[in-house]
């Protein structure tokens, strides 16, 4: 006999997933994670002009809007075959490590740590960011205070405080000011030292959970991925590099040849895809992306502090390390090496530079083609365009890092019911939520990975509608 226990909605993620164990005769049998939305928002690009993406695509998500942004943008300057000017590389790469801050502080926070907090809490109700506020307001306190300066940086930097729309084909539309850079600067000195106490409360909260013997919760060996810069840590710009599980480089290779080492497996029982490496073949070439990754590909940070807390890292677990747990840990380290960058940057006079971008025409993307890459807080962001005769989008394909992840997810969860559960009287709240632990170490963005009309639980109908209120279409469940 058939018997399904599901966990649904899976919470403290970005959209809406469910988590299905299917028990026969009394043993579980499959364990799915399936992801509930449908978006397509290649379809939604086709026909527009090239130069729009980098407005569109920040709507694929609220929270990870500068990194599509970025990408769309990247893409558009390989469409009309111009490099931007370094100031406005500079200022980009401020925003982008501005909501990487932002990103990560969400998550580490609000998100998680109410299960790092409280790992052994069976009640739902009693696992929650108030509580933690209750207890320990200085943590709430150094949340807030992160991702109001990422906030702030976005907002100056990208024009506006969500889905920004500086970042134009060759470079950016407008500079800081010398007051706004200073004001910027005072700010980030000021939250430094907030971000070296978020890995202190990371590092915290992970020996707990290897106290409780938690740390390898839904824990396998796969290959990494992420983007380096000469072997450097890197989140704008630089090639992809892929590790096994030893941590030997399997391949390193340029964004725009992404197609001929990345393929994608297609399951009936979710929207999401199932990438992994074309040379290795599925499932051996599951990989993995975010912020753990990174730091398993890369050589070393880009920043003093950063790279010291590598090495802690590396001294206190090894490296490569592969138990989903540790990706807290890991963006507790990118916090502070995105803090320290945005010093740097911030240091810098290109910032207030009038030089900050390169004409183009829309001669210049006629029949065309630009591929472009960055590091989304939650890994490797791929936005490719292909362009007709009129720089019209002919056809465009997204490749977002929760995709990536997805594999990996849920076999981690597969791996929690082998090791825990017999029957499905196993499944109680505390098991229930070790399930959902794996998923949200992931920190998966289901928007971006969908790319909704959504339908079931949480349905969303949209309306096309005259002024007068008359309605002319809709789309959405009846």
């Amino acid at each position: 006999m058939s018997e399904r226990v599901e966990v649904y909605p899976v919470t403290r993620i970005e959209g809406h997933a469910r988590i299905t164990v299917i028990f026969e005769d009394g043993r579980p049998e499959d364990v799915r994670f399936q992801v509930l939305e449908f978006r397509g928002f290649e379809k939604f690009l086709e026909g527009r002009p090239v130069e729009d993406a980098p407005i569109i695509t920040p709507r694929i998500c609220g929270i990870c809007q500068v990194a599509h942004h970025l990408a769309s943008v990247k893409a558009c300057d390989a469409v009309f075959g111009v490099e931007p000017p370094e100031p406005a590389v500079k200022l980009r790469n401020l925003m982008h490590q501005a909501a990487n801050v932002h990103s990560h502080a969400l998550h580490l926070y609000f998100l998680a740590a109410p299960d790092l907090v409280y790992p052994d809490e069976e009640d739902p109700a009693a696992r929650h960011v108030f509580r933690i506020a209750e207890e320990r307001p200085e943590v709430v306190k150094a949340a807030i205070e992160l991702r109001k300066f990422g906030q702030k940086v976005v907002e100056k930097v990208g024009g506006r405080p969500i889905n920004p729309v500086t970042g134009v084909p060759g470079g950016v539309s407008r500079s800081l000011s010398e007051e706004e850079r200073d004001e910027l600067l005072a700010e980030a000195k000021e939250v430094l030292e907030i971000a070296e106490t978020t890995v202190d409360f990371a590092l915290e909260l992970t020996e707990r959970l290897e106290e409780e013997g938690l740390l390898d919760l839904g824990a396998l060996e796969t290959y990494h991925m992420g983007l380096v810069d000469g072997g450097t840590h890197e989140l704008y710009d630089g090639t992809l590099r892929a590790v096994d599980p030893e941590g030997n480089v399997a391949v390193e290779f340029d964004p725009s040849e992404y197609v001929d080492h990345i393929a994608e497996l297609v399951r009936p029982h979710s929207y999401l895809k199932f990438p992994y490496l074309r040379d290795v073949g599925y499932p051996d070439g599951i990989y993995r992306v975010n912020a753990l990754s990174r730091l398993n590909v890369c050589d070393g940070m880009p920043t003093e502090r950063a790279q010291a807390r590598l090495e802690e890292f590396e001294e206190r677990f090894g490296l490569p390390r592969h138990e989903p747990m540790l990706y807290h840990l890991a963006r507790a380290i990118e916090i502070l090496c995105s803090v320290e960058l945005c010093i740097e940057l911030l240091e810098d006079d290109d910032v207030t530079s009038d030089e900050i971008r390169e004409e183009v025409t829309v001669d210049d993307a006629a029949d065309s083609e630009g591929v472009g890459c960055v590091e989304a807080p939650r890994g490797v962001l791929i936005h490719h365009f292909e362009t007709d005769e009129d720089g019209l989008i002919r056809a465009a394909n997204l490749v977002v890092a929760t995709v990536q992840n997805n594999p990996a997810m849920e076999e981690g969860v597969r791996r929690v019911v082998e090791e825990h559960v017999e029957s499905p009287d196993d499944m109680d709240d505390l098991l229930l939520n070790r399930l959902e632990m794996v998923i949200r170490a992931y920190d998966p963005c289901l928007s971006c990975a969908s790319h909704a009309v959504r339908v079931g639980r949480y349905p969303i109908v949209v309306e096309a509608v005259t002024r007068d209120g008359e309605v002319l279409a809709t789309l959405g469940p009846k």
